[in-house]
């Protein structure tokens, strides 16, 4: 197929042009916020948000640009993947800085974790320990 330079195939090549530009701009936008934004949570937000948009941007300008109906399923599949990827890799890294203290609490309008951590953790030391009548009687039967 001969694309030529008047009617429909140009639209597509305006279309697909701006697609390509825009998703660019934002996986841009997302490697700038990775390199300046300031903590974890900021950044983690600019990886995943933009760039996100910008992929499906950029596969929709591949769809177009291909003019074959076969090619869409495809580039579906891989965007369905990076939809359910993102998420899940976005979790465990804030759930990694949260463990390891690598944000700056100042920054968080809520904390709605805390009360769930610290109650984690006072469970896990009441587990931990013994009674404390078994360490009164144990006291008790040493001369």
């Amino acid at each position: 197929m001969t694309p030529d330079a008047t009617g429909m195939d140009a639209v597509i090549d305006a279309v697909t042009a701006v697609l390509l530009i825009v998703g660019a701009l934002m996986s841009l936008g997302a490697a700038i916020g990775l390199l300046r934004f300031p903590d974890l949570m900021s950044r983690m937000h600019a990886a995943t948000k933009p760039q996100v948009l910008g992929l499906f941007l950029v596969l929709a300008a591949i769809g177009l640009q291909m003019r074959e109906w076969w090619v869409w399923p495809v580039l579906l599949v891989a965007w369905i993947f990076q939809l359910l990827t993102v998420p899940v890799s976005a979790h465990m890294v804030g759930r990694a800085g949260y463990r390891t203290k690598h944000l700056h609490p100042e920054l968080l309008s809520a904390d709605e974790l805390e009360a769930v951590v610290l109650r984690a953790a006072g469970e896990q030391a009441s587990a931990g320990e013994e009674p404390a009548g078994e360490k009164d009687e144990e006291a008790g039967k040493q001369p």
